[in-house]
């Protein structure tokens, strides 16, 4: 089994025909991926990439039953993009697109949360794959491997090289999710959590995340309360300086808080063990998983 996206999942591409969306829908449907429809405004009656292009996501949803939506839209549209996809019922909406106003975020949180049954995933996320049956947004299809560990992770890059340690060492994944690491983000780690820990098919969960904010010092705590399905951890940044961003928007350390240290010192007290590299980690999944 899977968690969010599987084989039956009905894909729609919003900025299907810009270059990004265009490239990265064609990988999508070479992975397996069942990419619908796409929409792009203006463009509403033509195609790309193999399928009808709609100026709307009411229209594309009136004509195709549609499950997840993955956006690719530059960002100064990016809000009204996740905005009329959630109006419209999609159920998983997955934003790829990067340097989102911190401000549109923090309406578009509010109203999803609030209003809407949809899940958010990102923005500034490389998306959700499920080995072999689903991909949606642009994970590199050939690092990923079917099999029983669960990954959710705030780095994109450190998502695909992980995954290929695990690959490399036998080690499938049944889902792995990139919730993104700006500072509002639609999913976090607890959510993603919780729906690994009701998949029978997950057999361990890899936790990869990085110095700034508490969200996985709040993962930890969950974990050792709440979780029947062992944990491991990665953080990135044991050398970064403080003060200073590293890459994300959320990755900054102020002051002795949100550095890697401490929080691999909190992941280690709630009895989850943390790899300072992806090969150590990738040792420490397989010793957990008894290989």
């Amino acid at each position: 089994m899977s968690i969010l996206i599987d084989s039956s999942s009905n894909v729609m591409v919003q900025g299907v025909t810009g270059g990004e969306g265009k490239f990265h829908s064609r990988q999508m449907k070479q992975y397996g991926t069942n990419v619908v429809a796409g929409v792009t405004p203006g463009k509403g009656g033509s195609e790309a990439v193999g399928v009808p292009v709609y100026n709307s996501v009411k229209e594309a949803s009136s004509n195709h039953e549609v499950d997840v939506s993955v956006i690719f839209v530059p960002a100064k549209f990016a809000k009204d993009a996740i905005l009329e996809s959630v109006d419209n019922g999609v159920d998983l909406v997955v934003c790829i697109t990067e340097n989102i106003p911190v401000h549109d975020m923090s309406e578009v949180y509010h109203y999803v949360m609030n209003y809407t049954n949809s899940q958010l995933i990102g923005p500034n996320c490389p998306g959700v794959i499920s080995p072999g049956a689903s991909k949606v947004g642009i994970l590199p299809g050939d690092v990923f491997e079917e099999g029983n560990i669960g990954i959710v992770s705030r780095s994109g890059t450190l998502t695909y090289e992980i995954s290929s340690e695990l690959t490399d060492n036998g080690l499938g994944q049944s889902t792995v999710v990139g919730i993104g690491g700006d500072q509002i983000v639609g999913t976090n780690f607890v959510d993603v959590l919780d729906d690994f820990d009701d998949d029978p098919e997950t057999e361990l969960i890899v936790l990869v995340g990085e110095i700034g904010g508490s969200e996985e010092e709040r993962a930890a705590e969950y974990i050792e309360e709440n979780l029947t399905t062992p944990a491991v951890g990665y953080i990135a940044g044991f050398s970064a300086p403080k003060g200073k961003r590293m890459g994300h928007a959320g990755a900054i350390v102020s002051g002795e808080q949100g550095t890697a240290e401490t929080k691999a010192k909190v992941l280690e007290e709630q009895g989850i063990p943390v790899g300072r590299s992806p090969s150590e980690l990738a040792d420490l999944a397989a010793r957990a998983m008894g290989s």
